[in-house]
């Protein structure tokens, strides 16, 4: 038995490398998703992991890199897929979205895409038809790419079988938040076809020097590597955070424009209580012109990573906290 995904062809027990084909670019040069596809040589669950749906967000391409040196096919039971490039040309670009598209810029908005639509959507659709085909379950990995450093955050559907899965992710990943009903990305294509999917969260440009950059990578990938022991793909005791919290998110904007200074003892996934500071902001003389603040009892999960706002920036990601699951 081979299992294939686009051009990649593994027989059972091997891995194969390959391309999902989109289309070609008008100097002739291919547009193609690569794919890693490691065959198990016995049978049980196929995991698919995406990187790189934004191309300013390459941690998870480095995860998939280790993935796929940790991996032994030949032990496995069940398959991985691994897309550690989705995005084609946002990565070149080191951009968010598409620069090569006006119209359907970001990829993790316009899920399932559309055969006959635009660049983007195309990328989509080739990808996702595959996706829905192959796979049991997929995680994405996402990072506050250019514009902010995120800590370890899964979002996910409140599903028990899905909430399983994010626990499979390990001791590391303690904040689940809801996302009831995805649109237009991985997962929610994954929800749509009765499976069940993860968007993770960690990294960005305030952690890219090579120990910072390095690390979020070996979290992401000793995340799913635990997701597989979970679900018995590879040998090994999988292990789960002692508390899992959930809650939904809280994006803060700036109230006004200059300089955020976020409070120097500011911890990330650490307990705060309503109105308890975040950052203050002030102007070029240095006077406070307003303060950021808690807006519930939760958590930050996510900081900008410029100290210079306008009004209306994007400045922090809160989790308002409900409970534990």
């Amino acid at each position: 038995m081979t299992l294939t995904v686009g051009t990649a062809i593994a027989a059972t027990g091997s891995r194969a490398r390959g391309v999902i084909p989109v289309t070609t670019f008008g100097g002739g040069r291919a547009l193609d998703i690569p794919v890693i596809v490691l065959h198990g040589a016995q049978p049980g669950p196929c995991v698919w992991v995406d990187a790189a749906i934004h191309g300013d967000e390459p941690e998870g391409t480095l995860c998939c890199h280790m993935l796929d040196a940790a991996l032994d096919p030949s032990t496995m039971h069940g398959s991985v897929v691994l897309v550690p490039v989705l995005n084609v040309p946002a990565y070149e670009a080191a951009q968010r979205g598409n620069p090569l598209d006006t119209f359907s810029y970001d990829l993790n908005r316009i899920y399932p895409g559309r055969e006959q639509g635009y660049l983007t959507e195309r990328i989509a659709y080739a990808h996702s038809t595959w996706m829905r085909a192959v796979a049991d379950f997929e995680i994405s990995i996402h990072s506050g790419g250019a514009h902010s450093y995120l800590a370890e955050t899964i979002f996910t559907t409140t599903q028990p079988e899905a909430i399983e899965l994010a626990k499979a992710m390990g001791t590391d990943w303690k904040l689940i938040l809801k996302n009831i009903r995805p649109q237009g990305s991985p997962p929610a294509v994954m929800f749509e076809a009765g499976k069940y999917g993860l968007t993770v969260e960690l990294g960005g440009r305030s952690a890219t020097s090579p120990t910072a950059f390095q690390q979020c990578a070996r979290t992401l990938t000793e995340g799913i590597l635990n997701v597989l022991r979970y679900y018995h793909v590879i040998d090994g005791a999988a292990t789960s955070a002692p508390t899992h919290y959930t809650g939904f998110q809280h994006a803060l904007l700036a109230p006004v424009s200059g300089l955020f200074l976020a409070e120097t003892d500011l911890q990330f996934l650490t307990f705060m209580q309503r109105g308890d500071v975040i950052a203050t902001i002030v102007d070029v003389y240095g006077d406070v012109l307003a303060h950021l603040s808690a807006p519930a009892d939760g958590m930050i999960f996510g900081l900008r990573a410029l100290p210079n706002v306008q009004t209306g920036d994007w400045c922090c990601f809160f989790a308002e906290i409900e409970g534990e699951l």
